[in-house]
């Protein structure tokens, strides 16, 4: 079992985020029997399909500028241009064959394990000079079944070509005895069916050697517990930095909040545990809002806050608690409140109007009333010392 340099044993599956750094750095399982393989097979089929077609436009051509006349052999822009001409010809008749190869070197890289390209794979490594890690690659696993490929492809190639070979022998002797054109269509397709039988013993080969490339790269992603855990902690954030920034977003949230006391309508309170501060527009379609809630030390905030910007404080502590406890933050209350926050807001109303002469002063609301559903027992969030919910 391969080992982490702390000595811990990798015996964890890699995460996403190690095959992703993995692939960035060109880290990929390739098998370059599947490759050889695909290349050889699709060689093969290009020439039985387009071999004959190639060779007899190559002889077409070849003839045609074999045949020159000495004249023309004797002026050398003549000659030039008829070479560049052949040149020009010979390629585009391999065209397509050059287009067939070309697209199946990028098969097998992407049947693996995608296409990726990464500079830092390119770049040069002091480590890889280490005389200790070339003899460990020696006696690796990696190198054991190089070898067994090795021998196997040797065999089964030189196995196979033995029987094409023997078979196709009486046909290789009698090209001898038809005319060119005849005996090189023949050829063409004599040497892509060979070919084709030489590729396919390459099939076993790679169906072996493709298991063992995705078995090995999966053994070199390996992950420690250790390093399990520090992926974790780098990817979700350490505890103590993920406390700090909670404790940044509740400052910053208090401070919105408190900036909205100011532009409250009332601050109802328990008197001393709790503190509410609603606004409601007349002109609007909400319900009134909870601008700011808070009990013990910002409970103490919102009132002074209130009272430093003229904005009546209310006693009442079975509202304050149930809308404490029913209410978050920028929400309207609900609708079940809505008589008893309407008595107080009338209240607030009345003590705004100027004093009528012989008009006696408003009478706070006392007896209002809290739905058994929303009502909270006095000792249930009486922690004067809390915080902000």
């Amino acid at each position: 079992m391969a080992e982490h340099e702390s000595g811990q044993e990798r015996t964890e599956d890699p995460t996403p985020k190690r095959q992703e750094d993995a692939k960035k750095k060109g880290q990929l399982a390739r098998s370059r029997e599947l490759n050889t393989m695909i290349s050889l097979l699709v060689g093969a089929s290009g020439l039985i399909v387009f071999g004959s077609a190639m060779i007899g436009d190559l002889s077409i051509q070849m003839e045609k500028y074999l045949s020159m006349s000495p004249a023309g052999m004797d002026d050398a822009e003549v000659f030039t241009a008829t070479v560049g001409s052949a040149l020009g010809n010979g390629i585009l008749i391999c065209v397509p064959f050059f287009v067939l190869l070309l697209v199946s070197v990028f098969v097998g890289p992407l049947a693996m394990g995608g296409w990726a390209f990464s500079p830092s794979s390119m770049a040069f490594k002091i480590e890889k000079l280490n005389p200790l890690k070339g003899i460990a690659k020696m006696v690796s696993a990696k190198s054991l079944m190089e070898l067994v490929k090795a021998l196997g492809k040797f065999f089964l190639v030189g196995s196979m070509a033995t029987v094409v070979i023997w078979q196709t022998f009486d046909q290789l002797l009698m090209l001898a005895s038809k005319d060119i054109n005849t005996a090189l269509n023949h050829f063409a397709n004599i040497a892509g069916l060979s070919f084709l039988s030489f590729c396919t013993a390459l099939i076993l080969i790679a169906a072996i050697d493709v298991p063992f490339q995705l078995w090995e790269h999966k053994r070199q992603l390996k992950m420690t517990l250790q390093e399990i855990k520090d992926e974790s902690k780098e990817s979700e954030g350490r505890p103590e930095v993920k406390g700090q920034i909670r404790m940044l977003q509740r400052e910053m949230s208090q401070r919105r909040m408190m900036d909205n006391v100011p532009t409250a309508n009332v601050v109802i309170t328990n008197p001393t545990h709790y503190a509410i501060a609603l606004k409601y527009d007349e002109q609007g379609p909400r319900a009134p809002v909870v601008v700011a809630k808070g009990k013990g030390d910002i409970a103490l905030r919102i009132r002074k806050l209130a009272e430093e910007h003229d904005v009546l404080t209310f006693s009442a502590p079975p509202l304050a608690r149930a809308i404490y406890a029913s209410t978050e933050i920028d929400r309207e209350i609900p609708a079940q409140l809505y008589l008893a926050v309407a008595q107080v807001l009338a209240y607030v109303y009345q003590l705004k109007l100027p004093p009528m002469p012989g008009q006696s002063a408003p009478q706070a609301p006392t007896n209002i009333d809290i739905p058994d559903e929303l009502s909270v027992p006095e000792d249930s969030n009486s922690d004067s010392n809390g915080e902000n919910a």
